[in-house]
């Protein structure tokens, strides 16, 4: 999923010129990505003068980070090693669900593109 990165954008419009689906828009702080009617096509990617629309793998430090911090903040809730342990236990299976998910959708993915 593109991103755009608030810095590096000067709002010139291009990308919001260029994409095909009206998924790029300018507000006050430069150009935004409408995750819902973006098709991934990358042509933002391509025409940005400044390169600012960014790549999401980009972003994986920062989502990590994000998951370990809402980690701790559930933790904060609980009082006992039981309970925070028992805490971990249940955010360590719901990302080993997301893992499955992400597997199965890329076996899918390549199957739509055999047929």
């Amino acid at each position: 999923m593109p991103w755009v990165k608030k810095e590096m954008c000067t709002g010139c419009g291009t990308c919001v010129e260029e994409c095909p689906v009206g998924a790029m828009s300018l507000e006050e702080d430069g150009a935004v990505v409408d995750e819902e009617e973006c098709i991934r096509c990358g042509k933002c990617h391509d025409v940005c003068p400044e390169e600012a629309v960014r790549h999401d793998s980009e972003r994986i430090p920062q989502e990590v980070e994000a998951n370990i911090q809402w980690a701790k903040r559930l933790m904060g809730k609980f009082e006992t090693k039981e309970e925070k342990a028992a805490l971990l236990e249940r955010l360590t299976r719901y990302f080993k669900m997301q893992i499955k998910v992400a597997q199965q959708t890329l076996e899918r993915l390549q199957a739509l593109g055999s047929k």
